[in-house]
């Protein structure tokens, strides 16, 4: 049992993150975002090509975190690799003793760093837990016998704020019968939204992080609202970012971060936070921190 899933099946209220592996052969920012987050959250993310942008891999990020004491999820989208080179990834990972497997379909290339780039989407994420869910018993997709095989802890994500939301349930429950065992959401920041997609989904056999975004600046919150679909910003939060001045944007962006996270831990809507801090990691302590989290 990977350290995550025993976070979320003990009823601790878990707190992940992500980092994104570096762009190059430099990892000195990996290795400062493990100095930061360890001890801190119980688990991160690694991106796999976020925005269909060329990096090094999530494989190898997730290798370096763990063998520096941080648990890594690996995040595997369909968007580059056909189904060969999907369950050959996962089999790597299973050799590397990494135990928990985000899946996601991806952004189309046309969103990156090389528009030209062919889009595989040979497995949607759907399909890629279930391919994880066939090596975890020790079969190929093809049902080819496998010599030694990984277990993993599987998530996916889902979007609460997306209209119309039956469409999200109905995926959700896919991906669960698919196999999947924890959602991590897309940002959310109104409350209310929350509220609502627990009361559909308070019944179904998982664990759900609601995803953070500590915001930046006013123009960032716009930025989402018209660029990230099922993210809405809401018009008080962008003036309350604008009322406190430039110079104390980042400050208030993670004080609405932790009451957020806050409120959410007390009301019990979910089993912890997703924290997606776009860069700034050295953040993430100290908003758990302003959240009354004492880790």
């Amino acid at each position: 049992m990977s350290r995550l899933q025993e976070s979320l099946e003990s009823g601790k209220f878990t707190i992940t993150c992500e980092i994104a592996p570096p762009k190059g052969t430099d990892i000195s920012h990996v290795m400062e975002c493990i100095e930061v987050l360890k001890g801190k959250v119980d688990a991160v993310n690694v991106t796999d090509f976020q925005s269909a942008v060329v990096r090094s891999t999530s494989l190898v990020t997730c290798k370096i975190l763990k063998d520096n004491g941080i648990e890594p999820v690996l995040q595997m989208t369909g968007r580059d690799r056909n189904r060969i080179a999907i369950q050959g990834e996962l089999l790597s990972a299973g050799i590397f003793g990494i135990e928990n497997l985000f899946a996601i379909t991806g952004d189309h290339t046309s969103k990156g760093d090389h528009p030209q780039a062919k889009n595989v989407f040979d497995l949607d994420s759907i399909n890629i837990l279930k391919a994880a869910e066939y090596i975890s018993i020790g079969k190929d997709m093809n049902h080819n016998e496998l010599k030694g095989h990984p277990k993993f802890y599987m998530g996916a994500a889902v979007s609460p704020g997306f209209v119309p939301i039956e469409i999200q349930i109905i995926k959700m429950i896919k991906k669960i019968a698919a196999g999947a065992k924890f959602f991590q959401t897309q940002a959310v920041f109104d409350i209310e939204t929350v509220r609502e997609f627990r009361r559909r989904t308070k019944n179904f056999e998982c664990k759900v992080l609601i995803g953070i975004i500590p915001l930046k600046s006013p123009g960032m919150a716009r930025f989402l609202n018209k660029n990230i679909p099922g993210v809405d910003v809401p018009e008080y939060i962008i003036e309350r970012m604008e009322s406190v001045g430039k110079e104390n944007y980042r400050e208030e962006g993670m004080k609405i971060a932790a009451e957020f996270i806050k409120k959410l831990k007390e009301e019990k809507l979910c089993d912890g936070v997703h924290i997606m801090s776009v860069g700034a990691e050295k953040n993430i302590p100290e908003i758990i921190k302003m959240a009354g989290i004492e880790r």
